[in-house]
């Protein structure tokens, strides 16, 4: 499909290597990979720079914030209705589309900016997180009726997603798995040393399973384990530690394994520490929509251990090993066979390098335009 796209990405959120935000990483994936007219992204004026080069960045100014913005938006969630503080800063970004060349808008986790997309475009929702849960089947009618397509970034979102829209808006939900930049990750990785490398890389939040890794290697006490935790809560490796990263440090104490604790690393220094890994762990304890983390360490050569939930399954497929959510047990089992069996090692992360050189972002592109083609033949036959 050659129709220029235009990422509408909510108003506050970025679009720069700053950060490891999954949104703007997939933006410039997406944006990077396409043939057809350079896209454009509308960020909000004075969020982070500098922006990704893969896509035309169009500041505007945000609508000022109102008092009353939090308390009418509940109150519309709770009626079914438009959530006005939430559509107000929405509009802000799309102020200027009736001077655009016919496009295809985006909204990236933005139900809301649906209905206030011209008629002379096509809305996409493209959702990264379950969006619907405060809605009900007929408040999400309302909102998503106009709606060329409903895009989801793996199998289990989508099919979790269209059970909270009502019968007549399932068809035109699609999964789009993401992508990896192969090339970025890909490199010279250092020599196998005696310690075997294992690295948590994402935000330190219970949510994501860092006690479960902590437990496993406590539980394994192997003095030839070095695990390190890149994150934080946020973004900010200065911020005070919360009191769950507290309680992470008390559980790193009394096992003869090295345990780090690395803080927030801007994006660009990602690759490098994934290429030093031996196996990355993602051991989320929630059903993480995709799992950008696991793609990643894959490209790098990292052996991945990762959680059987939400769409992490998918994201890994054959290229690493799958533990139940939580299970401290499975984890120090899968750890304790790469520690100890070079050949498991080595043969689990050449499993990786090809799960991720199946899963380019030219791949996942290549989907969206099939994705949206059948949109625009399902919007002409309607007209």
């Amino acid at each position: 499909m050659t129709t220029r796209h235009v990422h509408l990405i909510t108003p506050g959120d970025h679009f720069s290597p700053r950060t490891g935000s999954a949104v703007p990483t997939v933006v410039h994936g997406l944006a990077s990979a396409g043939t057809g007219p350079r896209a454009s992204v509308l960020v909000a004026r004075g969020t982070y720079t500098p922006h990704y080069p893969g896509a035309d960045v169009v500041e505007y100014d945000q609508a000022r914030a109102r008092r009353t913005d939090r308390y009418a938006d509940l109150a519309g969630g709770v009626l079914g209705v438009a959530r006005p503080g939430t559509r107000r800063r929405l509009a802000a970004a799309l102020r200027d589309q009736e001077s655009w060349p016919e496009s295809v808008v985006l909204a990236h986790n933005a139900p809301q900016a649906v209905p206030l997309v011209s008629a002379r475009h096509a809305p996409v929702l493209y959702a990264h997180n379950q969006l619907l849960r405060t809605y009900g089947r007929r408040a999400a009618g309302r909102v998503l009726d106009p709606v060329a397509a409903v895009v989801c970034v793996s199998e289990h979102l989508a099919e979790e997603t269209a059970g909270m829209l009502p019968s007549r808006l399932r068809a035109r939900v699609h999964a789009v798995p993401n992508g990896v930049d192969v090339e970025q990750f890909a490199g010279p990785r250092r020599p196998r040393e005696v310690a075997t490398r294992v690295t948590f890389v994402g935000r330190v939040i219970p949510d994501k399973g860092v006690q479960v890794l902590l437990d496993a290697v406590r539980r394994l006490d192997r003095p030839d384990l070095h695990v390190t935790v890149v994150g934080r809560p946020g973004f900010a490796a200065d911020a005070p530690l919360t009191a769950y990263e507290q309680h992470l440090r008390r559980a790193a104490t009394g096992t003869r394994s090295t345990v780090e604790f690395a803080s927030f690393v801007p994006r660009p220094a990602l690759p490098e520490i994934l290429r030093r890994t031996d196996v990355l762990v993602v051991p989320s304890v929630w059903p993480e929509p995709f799992g950008l983390t696991a793609l990643e360490g894959m490209a790098a050569g990292a052996a991945v251990v990762a959680s059987d939930v939400g769409g992490l399954p998918e994201a890994v497929g054959d290229g690493g090993i799958l533990v139940p959510p939580g299970d401290v047990a499975a984890l120090a089992e899968a750890l304790e066979a790469l520690a100890d069996d070079d050949g498991l090692l080595e043969r689990t992360q050449a499993a990786g390098r090809r799960r991720a050189g199946m899963l380019s972002w030219a791949h996942a592109r290549a989907r969206l335009d099939e994705v949206l083609s059948g949109a625009a033949r399902t919007g002409t036959e309607a007209r």
